[in-house]
């Protein structure tokens, strides 16, 4: 076997690993409002921290090929065709392990899309840092949003809960997330999460505050797909008031995560968006201070 394309190879199943790692911690982060963590289930009566574990453990050859093919891609135009393809497999594979269960479908979209980027940005000698991880994504999923949101009409039934808040809304989810970049991510989750690790902040509270950022500034479709518009407004609110409140560093920012999470699971709402940002964030920050990519 060619030396340099075992070293791809054994890189592109550390990625892999990592990405599977930042699924089960953001999971396993406790008290997540609305979302299955260690304590309940959230909003969500077909899925527990099992369901999350096992769906994740399948992932993990999918996100190895997202990528191996990010790095056996010369043009980076034509990445997101063959990405997707991955994406559709792996999905199967998902449902098939889980009993029909969406339990990471966005998540497979934007580990698609970053791990390409990353595999990408490895086999040209590019440094894995998570601005130049971004930046390939963002010109991977270029026009991305034009091309699956642009031929929708109004009087046909849309065939995903995305399109129908994008018919409803023109709100366009993770699809103008990963178009952009992943803004939210840059701007918001990752100065939270590096702040709260300076701090040695617990691993656990540093991702419940980011959860909460994101909740504060995402307009995040799989709560208007639930509920509506004024539901998110409210979510994104409190979200930002149990921050001024300290978030997870005080006794009273922890009272109203709690009581937060208590009127989602009422209401049936739960911030599956925000919480893939999550894992996404805790990827993206890991593979930085990781030394497997030449980084330490």
């Amino acid at each position: 076997m060619n030396t340099a394309l075992s070293w791809e190879t054994k890189r592109a199943d550390r990625l892999a690993a990592l990405a599977v790692e930042a699924l089960l911690v953001e999971v396993a982060a406790t008290p997540k409002p609305g979302l299955v963590d260690r304590v309940n289930n959230g909003a969500h009566d077909d899925m527990d921290l099992l369901t999350f574990q096992v769906s994740a453990a399948v992932l993990a050859p999918y996100f190895a090929e997202f990528a191996r093919m990010g790095a056996a891609h010369r043009h980076l135009d034509t990445l997101l065709t063959q990405l997707r393809l991955i994406g559709c497999a792996a999905e199967k594979a998902m449902y098939a392990r889980t009993g029909g269960v969406n339990t990471h479908k966005g998540a497979i979209f934007s580990f698609g899309v970053l791990l390409g980027s990353a595999g990408w940005l490895l086999a040209h000698g590019g440094r894995l840092t998570a601005n130049a991880v971004l930046d390939v994504t963002r010109m991977v999923c270029a026009g991305l949003c034009r091309t699956d949101y642009g031929a929708l009409i109004q009087d046909v039934v849309p065939g995903t809960k995305g399109e129908a808040v994008y018919l409803a809304y023109g709100l366009t989810g993770v699809r103008g997330e990963a178009e952009a970049g992943f803004p939210l991510v840059r701007e918001y989750a990752l100065p939270t999460y590096r702040l709260r690790r300076a701090a040695h902040t617990l691993l656990n509270d540093s991702l419940v505050d980011v959860l909460l950022v994101l909740m504060a500034h995402n307009m995040d479709t799989n709560i208007i797909g639930r509920r509506d518009l004024p539901s998110l407004y409210a979510v994104q609110r409190e979200s930002a008031r149990i921050l001024t409140l300290g978030g997870m560093g005080t006794k009273a920012g922890r009272e109203a995560v709690a009581a937060l999470d208590a009127h989602l699971i009422d209401s049936w709402i739960s911030p599956g968006g925000s919480a893939d940002l999550v894992a996404v964030t805790y990827f993206l920050y890991e593979m930085e201070q990781s030394d497997t990519f030449g980084l330490g």
